[in-house]
C-alpha cells in the first residue's frame, strides 16, 4: 500500500518514452531544439587556483566512487611537463559566466592540489628525478615550464537549452557521450549525475547511513571526502591502480540503486517502462518533481522499517539465494541477490504496518524460511538472473505474495 502523496502520475508516457505527434516533432526540429552551442577556452595552469575559486562549480552530483591515486595525479603533471596533449575539460554554463564541471573534475582537482603544494609527485616514469617533490620544491626552470602550459575547456553554453526539460535532456546526451569510452558509467552513476533532486538526495542519504543495509549487503559506506569524479583522462592516459589498491574500491553506487529500486518498484505496476534502467530513470525523474519534504521523510522511515522487518524475518539470509550445489544438495549462498531483494521488500511493505500479520510472520519465521527454500528449489527459472525485465519482477512479486499468504493462512 502506498503512502499518502506517494503515488506518481506517469501520464503521457509510454514504454518507448513521451509521446509526440508528427506536427510536434516537426515543430521541435524547426525550432532548432537540442542543437548544441559551444565555445572553446584555454586557462593558464599557473592561474588555476584563482580560476577554480571564481565561477566554476564542482557539482557533487557528477562525482563517482573512485579516486585518483597520487601516482595518477603525478602522471598528469608529468604530461604537462612533457607537453603531452591532455583532453579538454567539459563545462556546462548553468548561469551566464557560471559553470559546472561535466567531465574533468579530477584533472582540475589534481592541478589545484599541485599548485597548493598538497601533492608530492610519485611514480613518474620519464622524470623520475622529480619524484618526492612538491611544486614549490621543483627546479625553477621546470616550474616555469609547467606554468606556461594551458588546460583547454569546451563549454556548452546556456542558450543551447530553452527550458529546464531541454537542459536535462541536453545534459543526458552530452554526459552519456562523454562517457562512451574507457570504463563505462554504471546506470546508477549516470542517473545520479543527470537526475538530481530531492529524491536522488534521499536515496544517497539512506545508502550512506543505513547500517542494516550495510550489514545485509556487506557494504562499507564511503566518507563524503572519498567521492571524487572519474573522467576521460583517467581512462585515456593513465594505467589503473594496482589490483591490491582496487580491492578497497566500493561497488559503483549499487547501494544507492538498491534504495532506489525499493521505492521505484512500489509503483512498478503503474510504471510503463519495460527495462529496469528505464523504469528506475523514469521513477527518479518523476519523484524528484513530485515529492515534498514530508513525503520524503515518510518514505525514508518506511524503508528503514521494511529493512528491519526483513532482517528479523531472515537474518543474514535475507536477500540471499537458496541454490543447488554441484553435489545436488541445496544451500544458502552468502552473497545477497536483487532477484530476492526486489520481491521480498515489495511484499514486506504490505505487512510492515499490520501488527497482527507482522507478529505472526515473525513467530512463524522458521516455517516461512522452509517455504521460501521450497519456492527457490522449485522455481529455479523464475529466479534466473537473465530474466529481469519489468514482467519478470512482477512475476516474482506474485510468487512471494503467494508465499506470504500461505504462511498467514492460519493467522487470526
Amino acid at each position: 500500500m502506498l503512502l499518502k502523496k506517494e503515488k506518481i502520475s506517469f501520464e503521457h508516457y509510454t514504454s518507448t518514452g513521451y509521446e509526440f505527434n508528427e506536427e510536434e516533432i516537426n515543430r521541435k526540429y524547426e525550432a532548432g531544439e537540442l542543437r548544441i552551442v559551444t565555445e572553446h577556452g584555454r586557462y593558464p595552469l599557473q592561474n588555476i587556483r584563482e580560476i577554480l575559486g571564481k565561477n566554476i562549480d564542482f557539482d557533487p552530483n557528477y562525482q563517482r566512487r573512485r579516486i585518483w591515486s597520487n601516482r595518477q595525479k603525478s602522471r598528469l603533471i608529468e604530461s604537462f611537463i612533457m607537453n603531452v596533449p591532455v583532453p579538454p575539460v567539459f563545462l556546462y554554463e548553468v548561469q551566464y559566466s557560471r559553470y559546472e564541471v561535466m567531465d574533468g573534475l579530477q584533472r582540475l582537482s589534481s592541478l589545484y592540489e599541485f599548485y597548493t603544494d598538497k601533492l608530492k609527485l610519485s611514480g613518474l616514469s620519464e622524470w623520475r628525478e622529480l619524484n618526492g617533490l612538491k611544486y614549490s620544491q621543483l627546479p625553477e626552470q621546470v616550474r616555469r615550464g609547467i606554468d606556461r602550459r594551458y588546460i583547454s575547456t569546451i563549454v556548452v553554453l546556456k542558450e543551447t537549452a530553452k527550458t529546464k526539460e531541454e537542459e536535462l535532456m541536453l545534459k543526458t546526451y552530452v554526459f552519456e557521450r562523454l562517457n562512451t569510452g574507457g570504463t563505462r558509467l554504471t546506470p546508477q552513476e549516470t542517473r545520479n549525475a543527470l537526475y538530481d533532486g530531492p529524491m536522488n538526495v534521499l536515496t544517497k542519504t539512506i545508502a550512506q547511513k543505513c547500517n542494516i543495509l550495510h550489514t545485509l549487503w556487506s557494504i562499507k559506506p564511503l566518507k563524503q571526502s572519498d567521492l571524487i569524479n572519474d573522467d576521460l583522462f583517467d581512462e585515456m592516459d593513465f594505467d589503473y591502480e594496482e589490483k591490491e589498491n582496487q580491492k578497497n574500491v566500493l561497488i559503483r553506487m549499487e547501494d544507492v540503486e538498491l534504495v532506489l529500486r525499493y521505492f521505484a518498484y512500489r509503483q512498478i505496476h503503474e510504471n510503463p517502462a519495460k527495462g529496469v534502467k528505464d523504469l528506475l530513470d523514469l521513477y527518479l525523474r518523476k519523484a524528484n518533481e513530485t515529492y515534498d519534504q514530508v513525503t520524503l521523510r515518510n518514505l525514508e522511515l518506511i524503508f528503514y522499517e521494511v529493512l528491519e522487518f526483513a532482517n528479523k524475518l531472515l537474518g543474514k539470509n535475507a536477500f540471499c539465494m537458496y541454490t543447488q550445489n554441484k553435489n545436488g544438495s541445496f544451500s544458502w549462498k552468502k552473497r545477497p541477490s536483487k532477484l530476492i531483494y526486489d520481491p521480498l521488500m515489495y511484499v514486506l511493505s504490505d505487512y510492515v504496518h499490520k501488527a497482527t500479520e507482522k507478529n505472526y510472520l515473525l513467530i512463524e519465521k522458521k516455517k516461512f524460511k522452509t517455504l521460501l527454500e521450497n519456492l527457490l528449489e522449485t522455481k529455479v527459472r523464475d529466479f534466473n538472473g537473465r530474466n529481469n525485465n519489468r514482467g519478470d519482477v512482477i512475476r516474482r512479486i506474485t510468487l512471494f505474495r503467494d508465499l506470504f499468504e500461505e504462511v498467514l493462512l492460519n493467522c487470526k
